[in-house]
């Protein structure tokens, strides 16, 4: 009789093979989670390398907050102003992404963990390089995540800017998925195949020697993962639209409802009193708006302003954590008719500076081609109302396409000039 070299009871420990015992594990059910991730990573990490280089981080030290990149800023490029509702796409894409995947993540993590437990640790160099790979995969999944999902919470728990952390965690984490990538794809593509034809299914260390009774197929289970997705896509999406959907967006920030109603009823991050603007610095005879150039130093009140050519704009605020509106109407003057004022022939960059006391977008520079725009504004008006305090009274910059921090409220001083 032949006999059996399996243990007659379970395992005690992790390191065990048959302490893992679901039924559900196996080539197939990995190779689905990761063919989705494989696509949908890379979304997510190509869209979060388009927000970084909206900042224009190559332009002003101020813009750039991660000054020790090095050659991981090689692609950084000129943000474009068209369309205008570039980066609305590609942060609402990134943000709404990574939530939807999470399910799935986690679903993948799963599905493999018995790999971290296998002994030995290396049996050959492709092994110990996978195994790696795999490590690093994992840790950096969980910290981009987790710190992506508590950014666009505005819980900000994590040592540090959030800023450096993802930029650098995320080259780590990609950097980790192209390897586990090169050394896995082949593998499940060929279990994708099998599955097709009806083959057999070969253990590959996934497989529960001895598995336990089903309680749901692998089907089901992987229903149960797209239904969560489904979930988590519905409950965050609406941020990135206006009406009733906005009220479904109850896992991203600010889900409750718009901040008031009428022409000023549409989303902020930061009220006045939170950035510590106080209103005896934004009344008419307080406030002037200093703006420097080769010409010398301008400084106008608003009613000067006012005496301006002013124009209109029809365009969208989008944030980081990936909330953004509609077209919003604005009105006031052009950011180029200023950068002539200030002695400019044509439209250079400029230096914008707020009333804010505090924050790290307090200041920040825009490019040549952003002054340029004549949709480029600084705004006065918006939905044919005077800007409310929360809006940026008594002035605000307005670009197409720009994060909605480079859009700064209560404007100070502008200067324009090559940085």
């Amino acid at each position: 009789m032949a006999r059996s070299f399996l243990p007659t009871r379970p395992g005690r420990g992790p390191f065990a093979p048959d302490f893992w015992r679901s039924p559900l594990r196996g080539p197939r059910f990995t190779s689905v989670l990761g063919v989705v991730l494989l696509a949908g990573v890379t979304l997510v990490f190509v869209t979060g390398l388009l927000s970084y280089a909206a900042y224009n981080p190559g332009l002003a030290p101020v813009n750039d907050k991660t000054p020790g990149k090095g050659i991981l800023g090689f692609y950084l490029f000129p943000w474009p102003t068209d369309p205008p509702w570039l980066y609305r796409l590609t942060q609402g894409v990134h943000v709404t992404l990574g939530l939807v995947l999470v399910p799935v993540l986690l679903a993948k993590l799963w599905s493999v963990v018995p790999r971290l437990f296998t002994l030995p640790p290396a049996r050959s160099l492709t092994h110990a390089l996978e195994r790696i790979s795999l490590l690093l995969l994992v840790g950096g999944a969980l910290f981009e995540f987790t710190t992506g999902i508590l950014n666009i919470q505005l819980d900000y728990v994590f040592p540090g800017s959030f800023y450096p952390l993802h930029f650098y965690g995320a080259w780590v984490f990609f950097g980790a998925f192209l390897a586990h990538v090169a050394l896995k794809v082949p593998v499940a593509f060929r279990n994708l195949r099998r599955m097709r034809e009806g083959t057999g299914e070969r253990p590959d260390g996934l497989v529960a020697p001895r598995p336990g009774p089903p309680t749901v197929s692998r089907r089901g289970a992987l229903g149960l993962v797209g239904g969560g997705s489904l979930l988590l896509f519905a409950t965050s999406a609406g941020r990135s639209f206006d009406g009733p959907l906005r009220a479904t967006a109850v896992l991203t920030p600010h889900g409750g409802p718009e901040p008031g109603g009428g022409p000023a009823g549409f989303q902020i991050n930061k009220t006045a009193a939170y950035a510590g603007i106080r209103a005896a610095e934004t009344t008419e005879e307080a406030w002037r708006l200093t703006v420097t150039g080769p010409a010398g130093t301008v400084r106008l009140s608003r009613a000067g302003l006012l005496g301006m050519s002013l124009h209109s704009a029809a365009l969208p605020i989008a944030c980081v954590e990936g909330w953004s509106t509609s077209d919003q109407w604005w009105r006031g003057v052009r950011l180029r008719d200023l950068a002539a004022l200030a002695g400019h022939d044509d439209p250079v960059d400029v230096y914008v500076e707020s009333l804010q006391p505090h924050g790290a977008f307090r200041r920040g520079a825009l490019r040549a081609n952003q002054v340029a725009d004549p949709r480029s504004l600084l705004a006065l008006y918006v939905n044919g109302e005077e800007l409310t305090a929360d809006h940026g009274y008594p002035a605000r910059i307005i670009v197409p396409a720009a994060p909605g921090v480079l859009n700064t409220k209560w404007v100070a001083r502008l200067t324009f000039g090559d940085l």
